[in-house]
């Protein structure tokens, strides 16, 4: 297969910086789409991949897979793309497409496994998938995204993990007007919750152990917040929630929310990946016929219903946008928690 070279920022090792390195992209195929990046989110997968927190990590690695840009090539059997279009690219590059999962649009429990944007096991070229830190990106059109023209670029590319990630558990359990939604933790996933569960017409409450969030959360469209360490508010608040949306993206004490919820009401991990500590007790789950769930990203046709609502409601991400050279510098802010709410690359700072 046929290859071109581009820029790209990977790392070589977990202990090494990130820094510009040369990667090849496969020429496009008859259903491909060629995507000039304009702009790539920063999400916390980047950073546990770079650092091979989750293990597997195979190197060089070049993380991003909250990607906009413009399409500058398309095979000669795309039908949904043309040349200049707006297009996006999230965490899903391929599936087996046959699967159960996949039949019914859900690329993300894809049963061999889907292809992710970075890290994965490339089907053309052999090796590793090398994601959105790079100038262009060559994707199979199934797995690319319509951006509406109305929307901010920039503040679109977090909806491609955080704002899917969130909107997928809202819409499986039929979030809308009358709903009672509450979110755990105001961070790159709280924030798009917030927005999302708003705009879908829900009642929607912040879950939070900082005080000085309220302003924050009000503005991004939280009826309420509930200071979860203050036991009259947690208790004020009992039986209250159809649906939890629990973003908090390290270990943590879920019980203290699981009374909040109300009879049938869930409380869906979209945060966290591993064992819960302490252990999670069952009792009051079976007195409400309650549920604890988890949740990962969305599929394709799921991803573009989301992004579709986005542009009739004028909803994205509040960003700050940097320069690739500063993405070092993201990662240690983005582990300190110091940043409103999402970072941004501005893609064309790696040409310069």
């Amino acid at each position: 297969m046929q290859t071109f070279e581009v820029k790209a920022f990977g790392t070589e090792s977990a202990e090494s910086a990130l820094k510009q390195i040369n990667i090849k992209r496969r020429t496009a195929t008859p259903k491909d789409v060629e995507i000039d990046i304009l702009f790539c989110g920063v999400c916390h997968s980047d950073l546990h991949t770079a650092k091979n927190d989750w293990g597997g990590t195979v190197y060089p690695a070049v993380p991003g897979h909250e990607i906009v840009g413009r399409v500058t090539n398309v095979g000669s059997e795309v039908t949904k793309f043309k040349v200049g279009d707006m297009a996006a690219v999230g965490c899903i590059v391929d599936s087996c497409r046959t699967c159960e999962s996949c039949k019914k649009d859900l690329e993300q429990y894809c049963l061999p496994g889907f292809t992710g944007t970075y890290n994965g096991k490339d089907k053309h070229l052999g090796g590793r998938t090398y994601g959105g830190y790079s100038e262009k990106v060559v994707v199979d059109e199934h797995f690319v995204l319509k951006v509406p023209e109305n929307l901010d670029a920039a503040a679109t590319a977090p909806l491609l993990c955080a704002g899917i990630t969130t909107w997928s558990p809202l819409k499986h359990w039929n979030v809308g007007p009358g709903s009672k939604v509450a979110v755990v933790g105001l961070g790159g996933l709280g924030h798009m919750a917030i927005k999302l569960a708003k705009g879908l017409g829900a009642e929607v409450t912040l879950f939070s152990r900082s005080p000085e969030k309220e302003k924050d959360a009000k503005e991004l469209g939280a009826d309420g917040v509930v200071i979860s360490t203050d036991s009259a508010q947690m208790k004020a608040v009992s039986g209250q929630f159809d649906l939890i949306i629990d973003t908090v993206p390290y270990v943590h004490d879920v019980n203290e929310y699981v009374p909040t919820l109300g009879i049938n009401g869930t409380i869906v991990l979209v945060g966290y990946l591993g064992p819960l500590d302490p252990m999670l007790n069952s009792v009051p789950l079976i007195m409400g016929r309650k549920s604890v769930a988890g949740s990962v990203i969305g599929g394709i046709a799921e991803t573009q219903e989301m992004l579709d609502f986005c542009g009739k409601n004028n909803i994205v991400s509040e960003i700050e946008i940097i320069k690739i050279q500063d993405i070092n510098e993201a990662y240690e802010r983005m582990l300190k928690s110091d940043v409103r709410y999402r970072f941004v690359i501005d893609m064309t700072s790696l040409k310069n």
